[in-house]
């Protein structure tokens, strides 16, 4: 951390979801002055915020080079255990169009298309609203509603759909060819408020927060057993139970967390708790932050009924192109419902990895990990017995239909 005094920098929750006035942005960069911004984004260490963390200067530069490139900020959020995006777009819009401003110009692009959630129409009238007031940039900008697919937000689904087809992966990387056929950079919201504040403060600024290898903050969706569930702004690094502590505390004595989404893992409770919000303090568990959202499970709930639900809806969301997704991924549903372990395991290296992009991949690790976390629960399953049998659902799933 920085030796600079707490009260002479901006509160954690000024950075992201505060409506402080950041100030002026650089405009019109020069050569010069974009790869001297490049470079302050790179020793920033922002990574992408919305689930796989690439890094961004990375990103930004191969886009730049490429030249003739269009900016897509990805706002679709497409989840339902995830709302931190929703969240910004409706708190703070004015910073990530700031941020998408400043990767145009680092890219060399005069496109900006910002994408939401087709059924969150309050968080587009709340980004319509913050476009309507913008007349100090020289951009050709559109807002485009994206349909609700947990796959949709995937980024060459994305550009896909805005390309006028199917909201489903495809093989092309937008870097190389993606809106219209041309480089596209597809940025998180998250991300690219993130890049309006070190364009404004520069790496240093960004650093003073977080931890070296992992700095700055973060945007944490967490519901389940907490008082208040909702999201909020932490620092990378914080413990795991002063995180919940930030949503009024527990409300039961809790048996698992789910971390990083229906793409992560879940942990035992007590192995969590007190771990650092870090990649690195997850990565013994086999866990990673992914996109940042924490279902807190209580105990009196039943993991392998919440696991075999998310691996249903998984399953019905997958894009339906490959084999894995189109057989695996109900099999797989079948298999935990049916508390088939030894089918699963079966299943398993026949579907992670084999597809055209992460979706069976990430079910597959979310399954897996409620096999090992909750084996006790699958020995009472089988003895005709749920240690959860009357808990309402804990884990929301949505029931989508569109892919255009």
């Amino acid at each position: 951390m920085s030796s600079v005094a707490a009260a002479e920098r901006a509160p954690v929750r000024a950075r992201l979801l505060g409506k402080d006035d950041h100030g002026p942005l650089p405009r019109a960069l020069n050569s010069r002055e974009r790869a001297v911004l490049l470079a302050e984004v790179e020793a920033s260490g922002l990574r992408g915020r919305g689930g796989a963390g690439f890094p961004t200067a990375v990103k930004l530069a191969t886009v730049a080079r490429a030249g003739n490139a269009v900016v897509v900020a990805n706002g679709t959020e497409g989840e339902p255990a995830s709302w931190k995006d929703k969240v910004l777009l409706s708190s703070n819009p004015h910073l990530v169009v700031d941020g998408a401003f400043v990767a145009a110009d680092l890219v060399g692009a005069r496109e900006v298309i910002f994408t939401v959630g087709r059924a969150h129409t309050g968080v587009q009238a709340h980004l319509e609203h913050a476009l309507a007031e913008r007349r100090d940039h020289a951009f050709d900008v559109y807002l485009e509603s994206a349909p609700d697919r947990f796959v949709a937000g995937e980024e060459s689904a994305l550009v896909n759909w805005l390309n006028g087809r199917d909201a489903r992966p495809t093989i092309d990387r937008p870097f190389r060819k993606g809106f219209g056929g041309r480089p596209t950079l597809v940025q998180n919201v998250e991300t690219l408020a993130n890049l309006g504040l070190v364009a404004r403060y520069g790496a240093r600024w960004f650093r003073d927060t977080g931890t070296s290898e992992e700095p700055g903050t973060v945007l944490v969706t967490v519901h389940g057993a907490v008082k208040q569930p909702g999201v909020v702004e932490v620092e990378l690094g914080t413990p795991i139970r002063d995180v919940l502590q930030r949503f009024g505390g527990l409300t039961a004595l809790p048996q698992a967390l789910l971390i990083g989404g229906y793409f992560g893992t879940w942990v035992r409770a007590h192995d969590a708790l007190d771990l650092p919000l870090t990649n690195a303090a997850l990565a013994p568990l086999g866990a990673s932050l992914g996109a940042r959202t924490i279902v807190v499970l209580p105990q009196d709930a039943c993991g392998i009924r919440e696991s075999a639900r998310v691996a249903r809806y998984l399953a019905r969301e997958s894009a339906g192109q490959c084999g894995p997704c189109v057989f695996g991924l109900p099999a797989m549903a079948d298999a935990l419902e049916r508390v088939d372990v030894e089918r699963l395991r079966r299943l398993a290296p026949q579907v992670s990895g084999r597809g055209a992009c992460a979706h069976p991949t990430g079910a597959t690790r979310f399954v897996a990990s409620a096999v090992d976390v909750f084996s006790d629960e699958i020995e009472r399953h089988r003895a005709g017995r749920c240690g959860g049998r009357s808990h309402p659902p804990v884990l929301p799933v949505g029931d989508s239909t569109e892919w255009r």
